[in-house]
């Protein structure tokens, strides 16, 4: 007769924990984690749905897991920029484009052409300025553009031209509303600085030629300058009116017209559901507009650069692509997708807005990317004396130009 004596629980677990577990323990072995900074996870809702769009990837993958970071707005280029400087970070980082440029200039984000192949995905125009000297050192994650949204109850017929605008925004000009509204004072400089962009480039202009040389007084630049100031002496604007204050009274039906990105435009349209608005291509001699343009890079700190490509990879998948399209709202993505006949129908101007991608050209001057936040403050102070100064446009950038030259480039 066999005697049989009862294991201790606590030796039952411990044979447990170090029997072979063969098939079983290469299942549960960790997933690689990789991190993934952006501003966008701290707004509320827009970072709830892209935390659920992660967790697909995840529940998709079996060696790898991404790890959203969330760091606000206000404080994410410092703290970003404060942990790569000491050989740390996030793998993965979402900038916008100025930073983008600063930290490929300090060497802070890796190349990834080894990863990305050119010819494995049908990048849409913005991917272009995706490459620095010939290597790619992002991807595309978001891309705004600009357009003209309009108040039909205001304006009836989208202008034409700038006549034709100039003409409808002093129609649009009674009863306590106003026909356009655009940022004009120093306080709003980097707003002031995409508007301004918008008519110089509409008018053919550009801050800088192929080269990297400034051109901040070549005469395209000028018409566009000049342009500006006629629409702020044309007495058709809220003077004085920061972005947040003219956008509340554009949904309030207040404003006729204003230019403005897709993803002001998809605020203004939910903020004001009793207006009637549309959108049109900004009525400019030329199409092309400034664009938002947001970049996924890698940390070059990062020990998990080939896992962090596993997700590039997934995000540039059709399916991938469509729903962060369908996050970001208004705004496209690296690949051209499709809207879907829900989105038409809830917002009927946004495909003014994709129209716009292959017109698009970032806002920063080419060539002097890491510049551009001095060149933005000289051409800001130039133009705010030729608005309220009475400063003749062609003396007023032709200093622009000789002091970017002298102080910025010393030249």
């Amino acid at each position: 007769m066999k005697t049989s004596f009862p294991v201790p629980r606590r030796t039952l677990l411990l044979l447990l924990a170090i029997a072979p577990l063969g098939n079983a323990a290469n299942a549960a072995d960790p997933k690689q984690v990789v991190t993934f900074a952006a501003a966008s996870f701290a707004e509320p809702a827009r970072g709830e749905k892209m935390r659920a769009w992660i967790a697909k990837f995840n529940q998709s993958q079996e060696k790898v897991e991404i790890q959203p970071v969330t760091i606000p707005f206000s404080s994410f280029v410092s703290t970003i920029f404060t942990q790569m400087g000491g050989n740390a970070g996030p793998d993965l980082v979402r900038f916008d484009l100025p930073e983008f440029y600063a930290a490929a200039d300090a060497k802070r984000i890796a190349p990834m052409d080894e990863y990305i192949k050119d010819g494995d995905f049908k990048f849409s125009s913005p991917d272009k300025y995706m490459k620095i000297a010939g290597k790619r050192y992002g991807v595309v994650f978001e891309v705004s553009n600009y357009s003209m949204v309009y108040n039909t109850a205001l304006v009836k017929k989208a202008p034409a031209n700038f006549d034709e605008f100039l003409a409808s925004a002093k129609t649009a000009t009674a009863n306590g509303n106003f026909g356009y509204a655009y940022r004009a004072t120093m306080a709003e400089r980097g707003g002031f600085w995409y508007d301004l962009t918008n008519y110089v480039y509409g008018f053919g202009g550009r801050w800088s030629d192929a080269k990297g040389n400034p051109t901040l007084n070549s005469p395209k630049v000028i018409e566009g300058v000049v342009a500006y100031k006629k629409v702020y002496d044309a007495g058709v604007i809220p003077r004085g009116a920061d972005a947040s204050t003219y956008r509340r009274m554009f949904a309030e039906g207040k404003i006729g017209m204003q230019i403005d990105n897709g993803g002001v435009a998809a605020n203004l349209a939910s903020q004001g559901k009793e207006m009637q608005m549309a959108a049109a291509p900004s009525p400019f001699p030329t199409r092309a507009q400034g664009m938002i343009l947001a970049p996924i890079t890698i940390n070059a700190n990062s020990k998990n650069k080939a896992a962090a490509a596993v997700f590039l990879k997934w995000m540039l998948t059709p399916e991938a692509q469509r729903e962060l399209q369908q996050i970001h709202g208004a705004s496209s993505v690296a690949v051209a997708v499709q809207r879907s006949p829900e989105e038409i129908a809830k917002w009927p101007w946004i495909q003014v807005y994709d129209d716009q991608t292959e017109n698009s050209v970032p806002a920063l001057p080419q060539g002097l990317e890491t510049k551009a936040p001095e060149i933005q403050q000289i051409v800001i102070e130039q133009v705010i004396k030729v608005l309220q100064g009475g400063v003749d446009p062609t003396k007023a950038m032709n200093d622009a130009q000789n002091i970017v030259l002298s102080r910025v480039l010393k030249r």
